[in-house]
């Protein structure tokens, strides 16, 4: 019989009708596998750790705790009861808002689902209204306005403003990209309206961009971040991680990355999970799991990256992500002290939700804004060196849960919640859950 991590069983869904299950985590080879029988559709088992870091290894403690508001009851039991219920252990750090389900692109890997079709965007004022109702709920989160494609509004310098106003830690836009390298000018508006951070869609080269995106689009992405560092604005490249498209590019994103520092503030991996418009069953051969996509990064970092530079997160569940920061200096990065979101290596004591999403809040916010600017130019070799030595470079990856992987304790310990059109705030992974005939949980009004 296959050995078992943590000894026991753990809650999952039925990746066809979205049953709860008790479920098995279960040891194969270096795998460990999410095994699961539904009593209308068999047995479903998904590879959920793969290789080193070993998955019994990859831990921080933490005492979970409600949310300071709840907005539902714990009644049909997870995972029907979002909004949060007060079951959830853990605060919210960063609050995803969709401002517009169009798009002007079509990719075949969009969560979303959005583009054609798409319901009218509300409006500005009812979009505001929604955002002070958050701020009031989850306190000084950082905020992501997010879509479809949010520049394609054309209201959303008043937006941007509005947020900034209502006093949220970090106001981040996750965008393609396109507009902001198509239309000269357009990003110095966003930074005067208060933007500090971009979440820049960045797959790599143009066969990946084909792939995930549906064409090439390395020239307007770089064009993208041109503008970005010139109107003074964070970037972080974000990579959908695909096997296949482009695993094996993150070495060149790497380097990319160090060469557009400062502008360019972090690098952040997104392993593809099978939701939204994912075309099928993302199976065992092409899921990229945590460990996996850390050892891609530093096989291919050219000795710049160590494993053991990273940890687990302070904020979410530990087997959600791992992060370090780095100082870059001379094109060698060494790792910070403080670590990711939180000091590396063990805590003495657990970690306390509330302070653990505090930290999590506060260490992106500093690290994905736009680096502080020198008061004056160097004089000399001697203050460049110095200047360099600010430099500061956090590299992180989230891997998403998707029917086939879901475990119903990591989606209690998430802190990176959807802002529902009824002001529910939902976990990113139950929000964005689709079954593998498309049914979705709670995106479209569900649940």
């Amino acid at each position: 019989m296959a050995e078992s991590p943590d000894d026991g069983t753990c809650g999952a869904l039925c990746p066809e009708c979205l049953r709860p299950l008790p479920a098995r985590r279960e040891r194969r080879g270096d795998a460990v596998v999410l095994r699961r029988v539904c009593p209308e559709h068999g047995e479903a088992a998904a590879v959920i750790w793969r290789g080193a870091p070993a998955f019994d290894s990859w831990r921080r403690a933490k005492t979970p705790s409600r949310p300071p508001e709840t907005r539902t009851v714990a009644g049909r039991g997870c995972p029907f009861d979002c909004g949060l219920c007060p079951e959830h252990g853990q605060h919210t750090c960063t609050a995803v808002v969709e401002v517009t389900q169009t798009c002007d692109l079509g990719c075949p890997v969009c969560y979303a689902s959005s583009g054609s079709g798409a319901a009218p965007d509300e409006s500005a004022a009812a979009l505001v209204r929604r955002l002070a109702d958050l701020r009031r709920a989850a306190g000084p989160c950082n905020l992501q306005l997010s879509g479809g494609e949010p520049t394609l509004r054309p209201d959303l310098p008043e937006i941007v403003r509005a947020a900034r106003d209502l006093g949220f830690g970090l106001v981040q836009l996750n965008t393609n990209g396109l507009r902001l390298g198509r239309e000269p000018g357009y990003a110095r508006t966003l930074a005067a309206a208060g933007l500090q951070s971009v979440f820049l869609q960045f797959d790599g080269p143009d066969e990946a961009c084909a792939i995930l995106r549906g064409r090439p689009l390395l020239a307007e992405k770089l064009r993208a971040l041109d503008a970005c560092a010139a109107a003074g604005l964070g970037v972080v490249l974000v990579v959908t991680l695909l096997r296949g498209a482009n695993d094996r590019a993150l070495g060149g994103i790497l380097r990319l990355a160090l060469e557009r520092a400062p502008a360019v503030r972090g690098l952040h991996l997104q392993p593809a999970a099978g939701f939204g418009r994912f075309p099928g069953r993302l199976d065992d051969a092409r899921r990229i799991t945590l460990p996996e996509a850390l050892t891609l990064l530093v096989g291919q970092s050219g000795g710049l990256l160590r494993a053991e530079d990273f940890h687990p997160p302070c904020c979410e569940h530990e087997r959600c992500s791992f992060s370090a920061r780095f100082a870059l200096r001379g094109g060698v990065l060494t790792p910070v002290p403080e670590g990711g979101c939180c000091e590396p290596g063990p805590l003495r004591e657990p970690l306390a939700a509330a302070e653990g999403a505090r930290r999590a809040r506060a260490a992106v916010a500093a690290q994905w804004a736009a680096a502080p600017q020198p008061a004056a130019a160097p004089r000399d070799d001697l203050e460049r060196f110095l200047a360099g030595a600010q430099t500061r470079l956090g590299i992180s990856c989230m891997a998403f849960q998707d029917a086939d992987t879901l475990e119903l304790e990591r989606v209690r310990g998430c802190c990176i919640h959807v802002l529902a059109p009824d002001g529910r705030l939902i976990p990113f992974c139950l929000y964005n859950l689709t079954s593998r005939r498309g049914a979705a949980l709670y995106r479209g009004g569900g649940a």
